[in-house]
């Protein structure tokens, strides 16, 4: 699914708030706070999608579901990560030394996964803003 596709779908199903309340367990406390469009890298290849940031968790769910064997059957099933707020490390921008326009987000978790995410449209913000949630939580919790 294209951006343009992805927006029209968001609009359809009545913005980012709903479908982040449709996609994942939320508590009826916790808000969204920001949503970024962009790419999770996977063994399988980039898989385009949408990270969402809340008051308690990193959840990110692929725009299409993606296809896996079980057995002799083909299944299909949209590509989800969810890491809570508490379970968090660190928030890493990198750069692409081959080709420095090729911006990442490493995002670690206490149990030492690693996430990386990439395209953005705007990377900066993104950095920024999941780096702000990472300090939030941990000052929160000092």
């Amino acid at each position: 699914m294209g951006r343009i596709a992805q927006g029209t779908k968001v609009l359809a199903e009545g913005g980012y708030e709903k479908i982040f309340r449709q996609t994942f367990e939320t508590v009826p406390e916790e808000q969204l706070q920001n949503s970024f469009a962009c790419y999770l890298s996977t063994s399988a290849g980039p898989v385009m999608g949408v990270l969402y940031v809340s008051t308690a968790k990193l959840a990110y769910c692929s725009d299409s579901p993606l296809s896996y064997q079980n057995g002799s059957k083909t299944e299909w099933s949209y590509y989800k990560v969810v890491i809570p707020l508490h379970q968090l490390k660190a928030i890493n921008p990198s750069t692409s030394r081959v080709n420095p326009s090729e911006k990442y987000i490493q995002v670690s978790s206490v149990d030492s996964h690693e996430f990386w995410f990439m395209g953005f449209l705007n990377y900066e913000s993104a950095v920024k803003y999941l780096q702000e949630a990472l300090q939030q939580h941990s000052l929160q919790s000092v």
